[in-house]
């Protein structure tokens, strides 16, 4: 029996020991290992959530609020006939807009039809229709076509023109495709 008590005194000698709690330390400590970035953002997202959220609902009751105490009869009347006089306002810049608009189309086919008349006439006359700027310059022409203009003597080609050979046509040269991979196929 005495055995027995000294085992007994000498496990009360010792603190006792929670293995328990080791366990979970250490359980804690690998799962935060392997989890802890995804934690991180998870408990970010949540807070950026709840201040969303928060924001939203202050603003609304604000706006509720803010509504309430601007519902005063006279202020409303202001408003909205302040509303109706710029409305009209815009109705009659539009209203004269359209009438120029209108003014200005029945200018130009007053003009299209005139220069029909004109050109119906003309082609009665035996005359082909050049409009009023070009009828003028005609009338010139005629009188000064008696003199004749020596012609010059030029050669249609120069003696190194090749047009086969692509320089020489100015800027507008013709170039090959560039060949390369691009090109697909296979």
């Amino acid at each position: 029996m005495e055995a027995a008590d000294d085992a007994r005194v000498s496990n009360e000698d010792v603190p006792p020991q929670n293995q328990d709690l080791t366990l979970i330390h250490t359980s804690v400590a690998v799962f935060l290992s392997d989890y802890g970035w995804y934690l991180l953002f998870l408990a970010v997202g949540v807070y950026l959530l709840i201040q969303h959220l928060s924001k939203k609902r202050s603003g609304g009751n604000e706006s509720q609020s803010a509504s309430a105490v601007n519902q005063d009869p006279a202020s409303v009347a202001r408003r909205q006939e302040a509303l109706e006089v710029s409305r009209q306002r815009m109705q009659e810049e539009l209203n004269a807009k359209a009438e120029e608009f209108k003014e200005k189309q029945k200018r130009l086919e007053e003009e299209k039809r005139r220069q029909k008349i004109e050109m119906w006439e003309s082609m009665k006359e035996g005359k082909s229709f050049k409009g009023n700027a070009r009828v003028a310059q005609n009338t010139e022409e005629a009188s000064s076509s008696t003199v004749l203009k020596p012609k010059t003597d030029q050669k249609l080609r120069n003696s190194g023109y090749n047009p086969l050979s692509g320089d020489g046509g100015g800027t507008c040269s013709w170039r090959p495709g560039r060949r390369g991979p691009s090109t697909g196929g296979g």
